[in-house]
C-alpha cells in the first residue's frame, strides 16, 4: 500500500538524472562531493562539494531547450536568496573554516555550462 510513496515523478527523475550529470562533470574537474540534496525548512541545496579549501554550493538547473530562456534564466534573485538561507542553515550544523562559493551548473539539452561564483553574498 505504501509503495506509491517511493515512486518518482517524471520531473523528479529528470532532476535526478540532471544532478547525476552535473555531479559527473564536477567530479571530472576535481571537485569532491560532500553531500547531495541537503534539505531543510528554508530550502534545498542540490550539491555541496569541495574545491580544494573552498566549500562549493552548486545549484543544478535543467531545461530541455532554450524556449523560456534556458536553465540560467531560471535562477532568479529570490531563488538565490533561498539558496543562501539554506546554506546558512547548513553551516550552523556543519561549520566550514574556509571560503564559500555559489556555482550554477546549467544543463540545456545535452550541453552544460558551469558558472563559478554565480553570485556573491554580502553579509
Amino acid at each position: 500500500m505504501k509503495a506509491w510513496r517511493n515512486r518518482q515523478t517524471d520531473a523528479q527523475q529528470r532532476g535526478q538524472s540532471g544532478e547525476d550529470r552535473a555531479l559527473a562533470v564536477l567530479q571530472q574537474q576535481g571537485l569532491k562531493l560532500i553531500t547531495r540534496n541537503f534539505s531543510c525548512r528554508l530550502g534545498e541545496l542540490d550539491l555541496i562539494m569541495q574545491d580544494r579549501e573552498t566549500l562549493v554550493i552548486v545549484e543544478v538547473r535543467y531545461r530541455a531547450d532554450q524556449r523560456y530562456g534556458g536553465a540560467l534564466a531560471s535562477i532568479t534573485p529570490a531563488k538565490q536568496q533561498k539558496i543562501v538561507r539554506a546554506t546558512r542553515f547548513y553551516l550552523c550544523q556543519h561549520p566550514w573554516p574556509g571560503p564559500i562559493r555559489f556555482d550554477v551548473l546549467a544543463l540545456t539539452g545535452d550541453q552544460h555550462q558551469w558558472l563559478k561564483n554565480a553570485w556573491l553574498v554580502n553579509d
